[in-house]
C-alpha cells in the first residue's frame, strides 16, 4: 500500500520565450511524471523534465485538434487516479483563453487534487516585446483581453460597441482569421478608422514580426506581409509608442508609420 496520491498542476508556460516561465512552473516540470503539453509551449521547456517523464502532445491548430478536449479531460483523470503527478502545460496563462477553467472544473467534479500555476499571457508580453505598453498614464487607462475566436463562426456575440468606446486598449487573441470582421465591427460601432492597430506574429520568440497600420488599412498590410497565427492584435493609441520603445531585435523589424 502507498499513501501517494495523484495531483494535477495546470501550468502556464508563458508566451514563447522560455525564460519567461515562472520559478514555480519550472519546479512543477521537474517533479512531473506525466506532462500534457500544447502546441504553443516552447519545446525547450521539456528539457527540464525527468528522463522517464511521459509526454503527451495535445496541440490544437485551427480546424485540426489532434486530441479532443474531452479526451484531454479523460487522460487527466486517468493519470491522476493512477497516483501520478501530472502537469497540464499550456501556453501563456491557463485561465486566459486556454481552457484551463474547463479542465479545473472536470478535476474538481471528480475529486482530483489540483493546483493552478499562472503564466505570463501573450496579451501583455507580446506587445511589451514590440515596444507597446498596454497601459500608459497619458494614452491608456484601461485595457481589455478579447478572444477573436468563438465556438461557432465569427466572434459576433462579443459586445464590440462597448469595447469600441469603453476601453482604451484592446488585446485580441486568436483574431487574425477574423481580422476583417473585427475591424469592420469596431468601425461600424463608431471606433475611429484612424485608430492605430498592431499585429504581432510569434511574439517574444526569435521569429517575432510586428506590423502596424490603422483600423482602415491593417487588413491590407497583414495580407501583404503574410502575417499568420499565432499572433496578437493590439488596438489603441499606445501602438504609436512602438517605434520609440522598441527594444527586442525582431527578425523582420519594420518601422511603424502612424
Amino acid at each position: 500500500m502507498t499513501d501517494k496520491k495523484g495531483k494535477v498542476y495546470i501550468v502556464g508556460a508563458g508566451p514563447g520565450d522560455p525564460e519567461l516561465i515562472t520559478v514555480k512552473a519550472m519546479k512543477c516540470l521537474e517533479r512531473a511524471e506525466v506532462i500534457l503539453y500544447d502546441r504553443l509551449v516552447n519545446p525547450s521547456l521539456l528539457d527540464y523534465c525527468k528522463a522517464n517523464t511521459e509526454f503527451i502532445y495535445c496541440g490544437k491548430e485551427p480546424g485540426n485538434h489532434c486530441v479532443s478536449q474531452d479526451s484531454i479531460h479523460k487522460i487527466l483523470l486517468e493519470k491522476a487516479k493512477a497516483c501520478k503527478i501530472v502537469v497540464r502545460l499550456k501556453g501563456g496563462d491557463p485561465f486566459i483563453f486556454g481552457r484551463g477553467g474547463e479542465e479545473a472544473e472536470v478535476l474538481a467534479q471528480n475529486g482530483i487534487d489540483f493546483e493552478v500555476v499562472p503564466g505570463i499571457t501573450s496579451g501583455i508580453a507580446a506587445p511589451a516585446y514590440a515596444g507597446i505598453p498596454v497601459t500608459h498614464r497619458e494614452l491608456s487607462r484601461s485595457f481589455a483581453m478579447v478572444t477573436g475566436h468563438c465556438l461557432n463562426g465569427q466572434p459576433n456575440n462579443i459586445h464590440w460597441d462597448q469595447l469600441a468606446h469603453g476601453v482604451d486598449t484592446l488585446a485580441i487573441y486568436m483574431g487574425v482569421k477574423h481580422l476583417p470582421f473585427i475591424c469592420a465591427q469596431l468601425q461600424a460601432c463608431g471606433k475611429d478608422s484612424a485608430t492605430p492597430i498592431a499585429v504581432i506574429e510569434q511574439g517574444t520568440t526569435g521569429n517575432q514580426r510586428t506590423v502596424a497600420a490603422t483600423l482602415e488599412t491593417i487588413v491590407e498590410v497583414v495580407t501583404e506581409k503574410r502575417i499568420t497565427n499565432p499572433a496578437m492584435i493590439v488596438i489603441g493609441e499606445v501602438v504609436k509608442l512602438s517605434n520609440k520603445l522598441s527594444w527586442f531585435p525582431e527578425k523582420f523589424k519594420e518601422e511603424i508609420l502612424l
